[in-house]
């Protein structure tokens, strides 16, 4: 048996795989740890792009592949989809026998692995705790995964803070900053030209980045608020519009209908796609005019990549803001109204200025260092911190 300490990742969407590709790649490098690479869920499907074989282009091996995805996006399918990933996260921990599994996000695929990983004893590592989505049910599944892991690394200072509030250690709660930002700085983007030989579609200005995804909590309707969004982008005929399409939520099936037959009214405007990958997903959103949607993108990413952000409806409520996005209801009149407030230089100027609020981009190394010199033993020991003072 190897004397490495053997770090288990875990990847369902090529957004997550993305975030984590330099903490992947930090692991690989380093000899005193083995990576142990698990994907599953939307990876291994067709119609989300098979995005396993861009995690091999990059060089990982894949050391287990977990199928859990049911035909369907209903929420039902969802629920049962969970329960074949602990069926498959059990036989692939058993196998593997990790020393430490490291989860990012609030999906419901982290939350079968978090809860396989939970009743085998297998200490958790956890990526962007305690923040709040309230659109979302990401949100519940992310406070769960907190409650399950040992080991927090959060993307800002307040939610450290939540996280310790209910009652992680603070001393294994680190605020290591927004993983996604690393790619700005690590990454080699390709210029408009390039991007668009390869996309082989004209990227000229206006450039629209577009991802919607479900709306899955609350009393907002996905259907309604995207056919407004596609009501409100005809506001705007000589844009240029790059479509990624959603991850695999309940209702995904559906949104993705509802744009495929929007979009072929416009073939030379508006370019879906399943999955751009990191890097050409990065250089669109560089050289985008606005990101528009209801993605995590374009409140972490966008604001660091200097492109303005409209955030449609809930989905996105209550994380922290940069001066670069504005929030506007899901209605054609309020979308186009905001796309048309962040086109304009003044701005522009403001987006320049602005502090970000999800840390510096140096998030792999700060990780890593935990993970190699974190003690082991006793690690699955999650005693409850009482913060001090007065509620």
């Amino acid at each position: 048996m190897s004397q490495t300490r053997r770090i288990c990742i875990v990847t369902g969407t090529r957004a997550e795989y993305g975030l984590l590709y330099w903490l992947l790649r930090e692991i690989k490098q380093d000899p005193d740890l083995d990576l142990q690479l698990v994907a599953c869920a939307a990876h291994l499907c067709p119609e989300y792009g098979m995005t396993v074989t861009q995690i091999e282009a990059d060089g990982f091996t894949v050391d287990a592949r977990v199928e859990m995805l049911l035909t369907g996006d209903s929420k039902l399918a969802m629920a049962k989809s969970t329960g074949l990933g602990i069926i498959g996260f059990a036989d692939t921990f058993d196998r593997l026998e990790p020393d430490i599994l490291v989860i990012l996000g609030d999906r419901f695929e982290m939350l079968a692995a978090a809860q396989t990983a939970l009743l085998m004893n297998i200490p958790i590592a956890h990526i962007h705790g305690g923040e709040i989505t309230t659109g979302a049910v990401d949100d519940s599944i992310r406070h769960a995964i907190t409650k399950m892991a040992i080991l927090h690394f959060t993307a800002a200072a307040p939610f450290r803070r939540r996280v310790i509030q209910m009652g992680a250690a603070p001393q294994k709660v680190f605020n290591t900053g927004a993983p996604g930002l690393e790619h700005l700085q690590r990454t080699p983007l390709l210029n408009r030209d390039q991007l668009a030989d390869t996309l082989a579609f004209d990227l000229d200005a206006p450039l629209f980045l577009v991802t919607f995804h479900p709306v899955t909590r609350g009393t907002e309707d996905s259907r309604t608020a995207l056919k407004e969004l596609c009501y409100a982008l005809e506001a705007f005929p000589t844009s240029r519009i790059v479509w990624t399409f959603p991850n695999a939520d309940a209702e995904s099936h559906m949104l993705r209908k509802i744009t495929e037959q929007w979009a072929t009214s416009y073939p030379n405007q508006v370019l879906l796609i399943a999955s751009l990958g990191q890097q050409h997903y990065l250089s669109a959103l560089k050289m985008a005019d606005v990101a528009i949607g209801n993605s995590s993108s374009g409140i972490i990413e966008a604001p660091a990549a200097g492109t303005p952000t409209v955030n449609i409806g809930s989905r996105q409520e209550g994380r922290p803001r940069a001066a670069s996005i504005i929030d506007c209801k899901a209605e054609r009149n309020a979308i186009t109204t905001a796309i048309e407030q962040v086109m304009q230089p003044d701005f522009r100027q403001r987006v320049d200025e602005m502090e970000l609020p999800y840390g510096s981009g140096k998030t792999a190394s700060a990780i890593l260092h935990q993970l190699k010199g974190i003690e082991l033993h006793g690690l699955t020991c999650n005693e409850f911190y009482d913060m001090p003072g007065p509620f």
